[in-house]
């Protein structure tokens, strides 16, 4: 991309906007790569983000109206179990993940 961008300002007859077109043509395909990424990282991050949210609705729908202290503790740890949980779980998702995006990026058919 890059040798392809500078050859795009060697040519000293080119315009401003002749310029930055070759440009944007040489980074086509990186700039899509970085969109391909950047959504499989947003996927992950939301599925961790609901499994977590999925923890916080159980801890409200097992609290009483109104907890003790005790149910706040013992609450509290329960959420945290449960968070822990789905770190776990989807750390095991990443090698699986990589090897998905690697052939993806490999195959350019992102």
């Amino acid at each position: 991309m890059y040798q392809c961008s500078a050859k795009c300002c060697e040519n000293s007859k080119a315009t401003l906007e002749d310029v930055q077109n070759c440009i944007d043509v040489c980074s086509k395909d990186v700039n899509k790569a970085q969109a391909y990424l950047q959504n499989e990282i947003e996927n992950f991050q939301n599925r961790l983000q609901r499994c977590a949210m999925s923890c916080q609705d159980k801890l409200r729908d097992q609290m009483p109206a109104k907890p003790t202290d005790q149910d706040v503790q013992k609450g509290r740890s329960g959420l945290e179990k449960c968070v822990i949980e789905c770190a776990d779980s989807h750390v095991q998702h990443i090698p699986n993940l990589t090897k998905k995006m690697l052939e993806v990026l490999q195959s350019k058919t992102y």
